[in-house]
């Protein structure tokens, strides 16, 4: 991916673009990210500098701890961003990307939260953390 890659909330409310490198998607199964997303969160992350917001009319943000806020849409409701508070990186729903995304799963983190009525299966590491080299790739 050497351009620009187009993406938006369910109702469009939101769109952006994100400028690659984009890290491969991790899926997170902690129970703040299941509460948020209604199942585990896959998100791609990206430096900040090369996300690009479009509009932002339907673009709300939630402190959901105290070391990072969550942007969604407040119209449709979609999951947008999780941004940890003194990082270079924002992680991006995976899901916000339209059309391909040329992007793999790398991994699940904090698998011992997950839910009780699923297994992740496959070939992909499972993580009961995030310890931060999933995110250098």
């Amino acid at each position: 991916m050497s351009d620009a890659v187009a993406c938006s909330c369910l109702c469009g409310a939101v769109t952006f673009s994100l400028m690659p490198p984009l890290r491969p998607v991790i899926a997170c199964h902690c129970g703040t990210c299941r509460k948020t997303s209604g199942h585990f969160w896959a998100a791609t992350a990206v430096a900040r500098d090369r996300l690009i917001v479009t509009n932002d009319a339907g673009l709300s943000w939630y402190n959901s701890s105290d070391t990072a806020r969550r942007g969604f849409c407040d119209q449709c409701g979609s999951s947008l961003f999780y941004d940890p508070h003194g990082e270079d990186r924002i992680a991006v729903s995976a899901g916000a990307i339209d059309g391909t995304t040329g992007l793999a799963l790398q991994s699940h983190v904090f698998i011992a939260e997950k839910g009780d009525y699923y297994d992740p299966g496959g070939d992909v590491p499972c993580h009961d953390h995030f310890s931060g080299r999933e995110q250098d790739a």
